[in-house]
C-alpha cells in the first residue's frame, strides 16, 4: 500500500466525489460545487453542496441545512476552508472554531472546492439571501489565483482561469467545430461564413507576472467582499492561506513521504513554477497586505504565523495544500488567536 494511503486513508473518499479524478458536479455561472446530499463517515454535503459544521454539544450547521438561530460567522475560501484533508466534518477550520477555539457565534462552511477569487465571490452572491445576519467573513484564501495566474492569457481572459478550464474550453471547441462544418458552404446563400478560430496565446508569464496577475484578480474581488460585508453589518479578514512549502523549507518526515509520492504522479515544481518558493509567498504577501490596507481590510498572512508555532517534526500537510486533522485543529486556534476571535 502506499505511503498516502496509509498516512491519510480519507483522502480515498475525497478522490471518490471531491477532487478532479471524482465526479465533477457541473454547475451553471459557478462551473462546478460540490456532490450535493452526500454521506460518508469523512464528509458530508446538504441539498445545496455546501459542508457540514459542526459544533459544541453535537451542533451542525450549513449553508442550505439547519441554520442556527441568531448570527453566524462564515468562513469562505476553496478547498483548504472546505476542509479536503479532515477526516471527519468536525476536524475543518470552521468546525475547529465552532466546536473549540472561537465558539460565541456558530461558523458556517462557505467554501468551495478548487475555486478561484471570482468564484469564491460569485458563491457568495448567489447563497447570500439564505443567510441569517453574518457578524464576520474570514476568507482563507490566496493560492489558487496565484497558481492559476501561470496559465496563457487566452485562458485567463478578463476574470482568470479556473481549474478544469481546458476541459470546458475543448468542449466549447468542440461545438464550434462542429457548426463551422455544418455551416460550410452556406456562405453564398445560408449566411455569412463563420471564421476559423485565431491563434491563441500559449505564453506562460514570467514569475513576477504571476505575482501581479494573482494578487490584481484576488484583490479586485476582495473589494466586492468588503462592499457586500459592509452592506451587511459583517467585519471582513482576508487570510493568505499556508501552502507547505510557504511554512518551511523541509517538511516533516510524514510529508515527506507523501510528497514525495505526489510528485511521483505529477510534479508539484513542474505544476506551478517558482511560485512555491518563499522568496515569491514574501512578494506575493506584500501586495496583498498593501491592497488590504489601501481598502481597510484586515489581513494576515498566515504562513510565518504557523511557521512560529510548529516544531520541525510536527506532521501538518496531507499534501502541500490541505491540513491534517491536527493542522486544522493548530490553526484554527491560531486564526483565533490572531484574529481576537472568541
Amino acid at each position: 500500500m502506499s505511503a498516502r494511503a496509509t498516512l491519510t486513508p480519507q483522502m480515498l473518499q475525497y478522490a471518490e466525489k471531491f477532487d478532479d479524478r471524482g465526479d465533477v458536479r457541473w454547475m451553471p455561472y459557478l462551473m462546478y460545487f460540490h456532490a450535493a446530499d452526500h454521506r460518508s463517515e469523512v464528509v458530508n454535503t446538504d441539498r445545496l453542496g455546501f459542508r457540514l459544521s459542526h459544533g459544541p454539544d453535537g451542533q451542525t450547521a450549513s449553508v442550505g441545512g439547519p441554520l442556527p438561530e441568531g448570527p453566524v460567522r462564515l468562513f469562505a475560501g476553496s478547498s483548504t476552508s472546505f476542509g479536503i484533508g479532515a477526516s471527519a466534518d468536525r476536524h475543518t477550520l470552521p468546525s475547529r472554531l465552532w466546536s473549540k477555539h472561537a465558539p460565541s457565534v456558530p461558523w458556517l462552511n462557505f467554501a468551495g472546492r478548487s475555486h478561484n477569487s471570482t468564484q469564491e465571490l460569485l458563491l457568495f452572491t448567489l447563497y447570500r439571501h439564505l443567510l441569517p445576519q453574518v457578524d464576520e467573513i474570514v476568507l482563507f484564501s490566496g493560492f489558487n489565483d496565484l497558481g492559476l495566474s501561470r496559465l496563457p492569457s487566452s485562458i485567463r481572459g478578463d476574470s482568470g482561469a479556473f481549474f478544469n478550464c481546458n476541459d470546458f474550453y475543448g468542449q466549447m471547441e468542440e461545438l464550434r467545430a462542429r457548426s463551422r462544418k455544418a455551416s460550410a458552404g452556406r456562405g453564398l446563400f445560408g449566411g455569412r461564413r463563420q471564421q476559423a478560430p485565431e491563434p491563441v496565446d500559449t505564453r506562460v508569464p514570467d514569475l513576477a507576472e504571476q505575482i501581479d496577475i494573482g494578487s490584481e484578480l484576488t484583490l479586485r474581488h476582495l473589494d466586492s467582499w468588503r462592499l457586500l460585508a459592509e452592506g451587511m453589518g459583517a467585519k471582513l479578514t482576508f487570510v493568505l492561506q499556508p501552502l507547505a512549502t510557504w511554512v518551511r523549507e523541509e517538511p516533516a518526515p510524514q510529508e515527506k513521504l507523501i510528497f514525495e509520492e505526489l510528485d511521483s504522479i505529477s510534479n508539484f515544481g513542474a505544476v506551478y513554477g517558482d511560485i512555491s518558493s518563499m522568496d515569491a509567498r514574501e512578494t506575493y504577501s506584500k501586495a496583498l497586505q498593501a491592497g488590504c490596507e489601501q481598502m481597510g481590510v484586515r489581513y494576515l498572512d498566515s504562513n510565518p504565523v504557523i511557521a512560529d508555532a510548529i516544531g520541525k517534526d510536527d506532521w501538518l500537510f496531507v499534501d502541500r495544500i490541505h491540513f491534517t486533522d491536527e493542522g486544522h485543529d493548530l490553526v484554527a486556534g491560531l486564526l483565533a488567536d490572531k484574529l481576537g476571535l472568541n
